[in-house]
């Protein structure tokens, strides 16, 4: 058996709506939107777990609510056996020596006025780490190290003389500097080049074989999923509908949803014939989600009990997990 590093157990994050005081004051009540409403899901040490779907799904509220930069609404997160659901204080700050993230903007997620070489150093400083020349140099190894060479030259550069690429690969030395068991990459490669989405993510997986590092890699590409995850879950409207290790999930997908992302993908050969799966109308609204199943208004394969009965997330064999009435 695998050692499990992280678990997540009836997760829930609820934001309430903003209204005018006249909204409150005519509805009588405080509307909320569902952005993660309910999952469970556990990830292996050492292993690369993806979290995919499409934009306002709940994966990157998931990201931010395992290194507690946002509190839950309900449920439990579990860290190497310990619960660090309500952790705060110092005890929270220690906790994030160990668990870092990546944010998807490399351009939103640099303080414009620090240097590169303070950003990178400031985890150092604040974990009492090191300090002064010693800082100065782990600093100038993980940026070589990272690719941004020769690291005199970045380390006194501000984010907004570096390309979409170098930024990211600032981001990544940030995080990595700490040299932390666990790391949520969210959309890491979403807002950079193709030509350089190939080098971060081979990037990605050199530092994890170096630094023993898990990864939750967040994306909506399930190209990218394919290429760099062991396992996968899909998101919908805030539930987990889907979770396979990568080889099954790409040749037995049993959720329609699932079935309908892997036929998006594109292909090589224009010519090669294969099954599309069409979805119909717009994800519904996040505030209100539908009864039962809520992919059952955009399911090609709906039945009757998927308006009226919410499916389970059940075990079919061989670690693949499925919440559908037509395999349950």
């Amino acid at each position: 058996m695998v050692e499990q590093i992280l678990s997540v157990s009836g997760l829930k994050k609820y934001f309430p709506v903003q209204k005018s005081f006249v909204e409150r004051l005519l509805s009588g009540k405080v509307d909320y939107v569902k952005a993660v409403d309910g999952i469970d899901f556990e990830i292996r040490k050492g292993e690369i777990f993806t979290l995919a779907g499409e934009t306002g799904c709940g994966k990157t509220t998931t990201g931010r609510l395992i290194v507690r930069l946002i509190e839950p609404t309900a449920g439990k997160i579990v860290f190497e056996g310990r619960d660090i659901t309500h952790l705060r204080g110092e005890e929270l700050r220690k906790l994030r020596r160990r668990l870092q993230i990546v944010f998807q903007d490399p351009y939103a997620s640099l303080n414009p006025r620090m240097r590169v070489g303070d950003a990178v150093k400031h985890p150092l400083e604040i974990h009492g780490i090191a300090e002064g020349g010693e800082a100065k140099k782990l600093v100038l190894e993980m940026l070589e190290r990272v690719g941004l060479t020769p690291p005199e030259q970045f380390y006194n550069a501000y984010p907004h003389q570096l390309s979409g690429g170098e930024r990211q690969r600032v981001a990544l030395a940030r995080a990595m500097i700490l040299k932390p068991d666990f790391v949520v990459a969210d959309e890491p490669v979403s807002m950079i080049d193709v030509s350089l989405r190939a080098r971060i993510l081979e990037l990605m997986l050199e530092l994890k074989r170096e630094l023993d590092v898990t990864y939750l890699f967040i994306t909506h590409d399930l190209a990218v999923a394919k290429y760099i995850s062991n396992r996968i879950a899909v998101m919908y409207l805030g539930k987990i509908v889907e979770i396979a290790e990568t080889r099954e999930f790409f040749t037995n997908p049993q959720h329609p949803y699932t079935m309908a992302l892997i036929s998006a993908i594109p292909v090589p050969d224009p010519k090669a014939k294969r099954e599309r799966v069409i979805l119909k109308g717009e994800t519904p609204n996040p505030i209100n989600p539908p009864s039962g199943c809520r992919f059952h208004t955009r399911c090609p394969y709906k039945m009757d009990i998927c308006s009226v009965e919410e499916p389970q997330l059940l075990d079919i064999g061989n670690g693949h997990y499925v919440a559908c009435h037509r395999v349950s």
